[in-house]
């Protein structure tokens, strides 16, 4: 009888411990909020990570409108992009972005930091972003988390 064996536990699809969370964006900074929200989407806080499968909690994020960027970078940096036609880049500022469509500028950045595989796109579809303080997620019951308790 061995009774000094551990298993390692690795979490699949149908056993993943998946919450809804809400994170309230006001006055956060953008990049700091972004890479907790991607470790959410991918699980890393829960003692049953596993590297390849989804079992991060689905993440609301309001008030995406009101986040914030510091020193110049609102209007320092550029985000290129090409639409594939001869002379067809593209140029866009933070600044420009929150204005136009500040959902956008939340989901660029948290994509950038999740893998870039099939994994990745779907964990970017757990994320839900609104501009305001009204969400339409409310039946799956969302808890309110503090994003600085988390490390």
């Amino acid at each position: 009888m061995d009774t000094l064996s551990f298993k390692s536990l690795s979490v699949n699809k149908e056993t993943a411990q998946k919450e809804w969370v809400v994170v309230d964006a006001t006055d956060m900074v953008l990049g700091r909020m972004s890479s907790k929200v991607a470790k959410l989407l991918r699980g890393k806080y829960k003692p049953s990570f596993t590297p390849h499968v989804d079992c991060g909690d689905n993440v609301i994020i309001i008030n995406a409108s009101k986040v914030r960027l510091t020193g110049n970078k609102m209007t320092d940096r550029v985000y290129l992009r090409h639409t594939g036609y001869p002379g067809g880049q593209r140029e866009m500022t933070p600044e420009r972005l929150i204005k136009e469509n500040p959902v956008k500028l939340i989901e660029k950045v948290v994509k950038g930091m999740l893998p870039k595989n099939r994994l990745g796109a779907k964990l970017l579809s757990n994320l839900y972003v609104f501009a305001g303080a009204e969400h339409n997620m409310a039946a799956q019951q969302p808890k309110v988390i503090d994003l600085n308790s988390l490390k």
